[in-house]
């Protein structure tokens, strides 16, 4: 049995009558990617503060690497690696410098030469920090992150911002953080990269889990094998009710309307017909399979940046 870096069990904040964590349990495997997504507000940026140990919980139970605590602490926090959402460096420091200072914060580290090494920016070592790009940068905090040779490596949307190429490098580097029997807890707002990294996923929308289980398993889960996606600003109420009398299960966002369907041969013409007789001209048409944002859509209603 994989052991469990992370356990926790019915775990609790509020801010006066708003219930940020909502007796929330879950629990991460030692070399597994694991993420929570969420939309905004749904509290899992309060739960992982509490799992960084920037926060103390109402109640529940926290277990790291075997050992319960009402508070994560200094002990516990020698086991981890974390990357904020927004690193500030300071400018005129060169590369070597950043990492020499932030290793003089830990009883134990790394060699530096072994970190610029991890994160493919040895030939950025006399550099200065304001001539990084954005994805050197990033590459830059996360190997701040691995001084410590930490167990459990928060990444807190370690892509955000970042230009394709420097993503997949991304991508690339926390692979190769699994295959090192390291545990990640990502967070992200790109449900592509999710689906790509994540071993395991929980959702958490106002405070509570909703639904957790691999990628594949939670796409499997809609029940529904194919998508016809078609562009359409507004529809009218009469238009909506009139396409959800003809299928079982329709969603929105952002100007697409989504239909889901078992049989794509049967549904197309109904939805052509449809389209006929209201009038509506079916801009964009794509016929494609569910991914993880359609469960993520299914099971809140509402997109990770609503």
């Amino acid at each position: 049995m994989v052991a469990k870096v992370i356990e926790v069990h019915d775990l609790r904040k509020a801010y006066g009558p708003v219930k940020a964590v909502d007796g929330v349990s879950f629990h991460v495997r030692k070399g597994e990617v694991f993420t929570l997504l969420g939309p905004n507000g749904a509290g899992k940026t309060t739960t992982i503060e509490i799992l960084e140990g920037l926060k103390k919980p109402d109640s529940g139970r926290i277990i790291i690497m075997g050992q319960e605590c009402e508070t994560v602490g200094p002990l516990q926090k020698d086991r981890m690696g974390v990357l904020l959402q927004d690193t500030r460096f300071i400018s005129r420091l060169r590369v070597i410098e950043v990492l020499e200072v932030f290793s003089s914060f830990f009883s134990r580290t790394l060699p530096v030469e072994t970190i610029l090494e991890r994160v493919s920016l040895t030939e950025k070592t006399r550099a200065y920090v304001e001539e990084l790009s954005g994805g050197q940068r990033q590459r830059l905090s996360i190997g701040l992150a691995l001084l410590n040779d930490p167990d459990i490596i928060f990444l807190d949307e370690p892509t955000t911002g970042l230009d394709p190429q420097a993503r997949r490098n991304i991508w690339e580097l926390i692979g190769s953080l699994r295959e090192d029997g390291k545990s990640v807890f990502l967070t992200t707002h790109y449900m592509e990269e999710a689906e790509y990294l994540s071993d395991y996923v929980y959702i958490m929308d106002r405070g509570q889990i909703i639904t957790h289980g691999t990628p594949r398993e939670l796409i499997d889960q809609l029940g529904q094998d194919n998508i016809i996606e078609f562009a359409k600003a507004t529809l009218s109420d009469v238009q909506v009710q009139q396409l959800k009398a003809q299928f079982e299960q329709i969603s929105e966002k952002n100007g697409r309307w989504l239909v889901y369907t078992k049989d794509i041969l049967v549904a197309l013409p109904v939805l052509l017909d449809w389209a006929k007789g209201s009038n509506v001209v079916l801009e964009n048409l794509a016929l494609r399979q569910p991914n993880l944002e359609d469960v993520f859509l299914s099971m809140t209603g509402r997109g990770l940046r609503d």
